[in-house]
């Protein structure tokens, strides 16, 4: 039975339970809900997390890689540099930097000011699935939400971007788990 870290946070409304790729397993609960609640709650899901821990198999041989993390950022301002000129250049628009981060949760994102941010781990996953969230970032230069235009617009640049969203909600999280050496 795996170990729950409990987290009681005064900001939150109602009971969230995470079970990370290779960490472990996170309930944040209300500051107000009691130590009887948790534990029912940690009993009554006991059964999701299982099945969240089934399926956390490896399955994209990242742990045969050898690559430094400084390699790999290298290797992603690269590409993504190339694809977000070259992407910018035909929609028309500018972005002000990019960034390439360690971020624990996002793959990428753009800020208000034109800067756009993504994570050093995409390098890891197939070209087609980097190429899109490039994309998805460089349109919401354009359109800074996820409203209907936005995704038609991302739909005109990538008819097929729903198969590289599935990969990485599919494959995602064992990528954001993955740590290179130095």
């Amino acid at each position: 039975m795996e170990a729950v870290e409990v987290r009681r946070s005064a900001r939150a409304r109602r009971w969230r339970l995470e079970a990370p790729w290779g960490a472990a397993a996170r309930l944040t609960v209300p500051r107000a809900m009691s130590q009887a609640a948790v534990e029912r709650l940690l009993v009554e899901q006991r059964p999701w997390l299982e099945r969240q821990r089934q399926r956390q198999v490896p399955r994209l041989g990242l742990e045969q890689l050898d690559v430094s993390e400084s390699e790999a950022r290298i290797a992603a301002r690269e590409l993504v540099s190339s694809l977000a000129e070259e992407e910018a250049a035909e929609l028309g628009v500018a972005y002000r930097q990019i960034r390439i981060g360690n971020q624990r949760t996002l793959w990428g994102s753009c800020s208000p000011r034109g800067v756009l941010s993504f994570n050093w781990r995409l390098v890891l996953a197939p070209f087609e699935v980097l190429d899109y969230v490039v994309v998805h970032e460089v349109c919401h230069l354009r359109f800074l939400d996820h409203s209907q235009r936005f995704w038609q617009f991302v739909e005109s640049r990538r008819p097929h971007w729903r198969e590289q969203r599935d990969w990485l909600r599919e494959y995602g999280g064992e990528l954001l788990a993955f740590r290179a050496g130095e």
